[in-house]
């Protein structure tokens, strides 16, 4: 199931690596983070390769719904209550600085991606003191935050958040543009990182800086991501002959849904659910909202999505642990990829360039976990425990990460690991990881 991005644009395919390379920085990854964090390392003047398991922008980047905006949910009030008003504003800032990058990037370069800016807005039914909430902390950190009760919406809301100067774009345009100038080896897995060295199937690229930008950094340790993420999915139709929306939506109440325009087509998304812990028929849900509030419209294309969420709800983005000084990750960017793309290339080329940042602390992978975080790690150890444990079974299918029991994904005949997101086509082809190598499942198709 391709996304719109993916039909309308075919990036120019790269050669694969083609023997040992030495280079000053190697970035794991070719998605918005890895191809971003690339060029401004480029423009710095650092020699960067980028080696790319797939081809460019195959992974998480072509499944987005491309909103470029500062407005991540309900996220400012809880920065506030946990970790205070400067980290608050310091997120805040650091993200409207991102969709404030974009525009100039997109305009100084002359890249065409249908950048358009446009108002974001959360919306509920159910909980409107929680968004009146958020609206007084955005307004504290300074975001062009407003609450109202009107929208386009083709159903009433009880309070909305509106957030001025935000945009949305085409990803896969953008991304194409971007990587003209930068060094990528696409079909090239990085297999295992030892120090400065990365082992790939055609060779090893030793760098003296490494960057993980591959969406779930696959190291077991050190670093132990796997004990402070987990992974999402959700899913998304494009409709035609829907009404135009000028605004970008997404619901906070629970079976809240997300709306985009994106040229002629409306972009509707929802039924999150944790990989591997299956939802029934979430697409046959979700085009039953489409013909209840859009009877007119048809779907023209669906697809998939998954996201990292890291327990405090912001990203990890900097130097990947104490005791490799020289590794660097970008993960953990929940539902807005994009954005967060923007931030960690900035960030990580500050710090790889030897720069002081006021954001480091804010998004550092060394944070300490906050006391409200404690029950999605609570939750988050339990499910990763009953994987491990039915792994443990005979004549199960294993995933090769860490060995946990793969679920069977029916709505797209897919093997999902409710560990730690991995997932297999039918045959047992690897999608996405951490897992770095594919597994034999084809002998368990339900």
């Amino acid at each position: 199931m391709r996304s719109i991005w993916n039909k309308q644009v075919c990036i120019p395919g790269r050669n694969r690596l083609s023997g040992d390379l030495d280079t000053e920085v190697a970035v794991i990854g070719a998605g918005m983070a890895g191809i971003l964090t690339a060029y401004y390392l480029a423009r710095e003047g650092k020699e960067v390769v980028v080696l790319e398991a797939a081809s460019i922008g195959s992974g998480q980047t072509c499944g987005t719904t491309a909103k470029i905006t500062s407005q991540h949910g309900l996220i400012y009030h809880r920065l506030l209550t946990d970790r205070g008003s400067h980290m608050m504003k310091l997120y805040g800032e650091s993200n409207q600085k991102a969709v404030r990058e974009y525009g100039r990037l997109i305009k100084d370069r002359s890249i065409s991606c249908h950048f358009e800016k446009r108002p974001a807005f959360l919306y509920t039914m159910e909980q409107q003191n929680a968004v009146h909430l958020e609206a007084i902390a955005a307004r504290q950190a300074g975001l062009p935050a407003l609450e109202v009760i009107e929208t386009e919406l083709p159903f009433s809301v009880k309070r909305a958040l509106r957030f001025e100067d935000q945009a949305s774009f085409h990803p896969m345009k953008f991304i194409e543009a971007l990587s003209l100038s930068l060094t990528v080896f696409e079909h090239t897995p990085a297999l295992a990182v030892k120090g400065h060295a990365i082992r790939t199937p055609y060779g090893t690229v030793t760098a003296r800086k490494i960057v993980f930008a591959c969406h779930y950094p696959f190291p077991l340790i050190p670093g132990y991501y796997f004990a402070r993420m987990y992974q999402e999915r959700s899913y998304v139709l494009a409709l035609l002959g829907a009404p135009r929306l000028d605004g970008m939506y997404l619901g906070v109440d629970p079976e809240g849904l997300s709306f985009r325009r994106a040229g002629q087509t409306l972009l509707l998304g929802g039924e999150s659910h944790r990989t591997g812990v299956e939802k029934s028929h979430p697409y046959r849900a979700l085009t039953a909202s489409a013909n209840k509030l859009f009877p007119q419209a048809r779907v023209c294309a669906r697809w998939s999505a998954q996201d990292c969420i890291t327990l405090d709800s912001a990203p990890y983005i900097g130097r990947f642990s104490r005791r490799e000084r020289d590794w660097y990750v970008a993960t953990g960017f929940g539902k807005w990829g994009m954005t967060l793309s923007m931030v960690s290339a900035h960030l990580l080329t500050d710090l790889i360039c030897q720069r002081t940042s006021p954001y480091e602390a804010l998004y550092s992978p060394r944070r300490l976990p906050v006391l409200s975080a404690l029950p999605r790690l609570a939750d988050h150890m339990v499910q990763s425990s009953k994987g491990l444990i039915k792994g443990l079974s005979p004549k199960i299918m294993r995933c090769p990460h860490m060995g946990c029991k793969l679920s069977w994904n029916g709505a797209e005949s897919t093997w999902d690991c409710p560990c730690h997101g991995s997932r297999f086509d039918s045959s047992g082809k690897l999608i996405t990881g951490p897992s770095q190598t594919s597994c034999h499942c084809h002998k368990l198709i339900p």
